[in-house]
């Protein structure tokens, strides 16, 4: 039967670290708009990817990466005490494009809206 443990264990990292970022993280590099998205973990919670997203320009995106990097040993000190586990899982954090091209179709059909005009019926003459 297979253990749904690593669920259970994602979740609670996407949380903790979602939390940490909106309260706590006092990395410079830090910067722009980050969303956590979503956490794998390996079946033997040894290995975690976390995937985020980052609204900013591509500097921006890589500044974050780079502070995120080196707040991981922090933040998994931190899981080891608020998840009460033996050993919290090494961290990678991933990029998850998924919030910026949705914020990019969405700009794309609010300009395809205002070009069109108001729409108010059949334009037959």
């Amino acid at each position: 039967m297979p253990s749904h443990r690593p669920d259970r264990v994602a979740a609670a990292i996407r949380e903790e670290i979602a939390t940490f970022l909106t309260d706590g993280a006092k990395d410079p590099r830090v910067v722009g708009f980050v969303t956590v998205t979503g956490v794998d973990v390996t079946a033997d919670l040894r290995h975690a990817r976390v995937y985020v997203s980052v609204m900013g320009s591509d500097s921006e995106r890589a500044s974050t990466f780079e502070g995120l990097a080196s707040l991981a040993s922090h933040l998994r000190a931190r899981l080891a005490k608020r998840l009460r586990l033996r050993f919290a899982p090494e961290l990678e954090f991933r990029n998850d494009p998924t919030v910026e091209r949705a914020a990019r179709i969405e700009a794309l059909l609010e300009q395809l809206r205002e070009e069109r005009g108001p729409t108010g019926g059949d334009s037959h003459d």
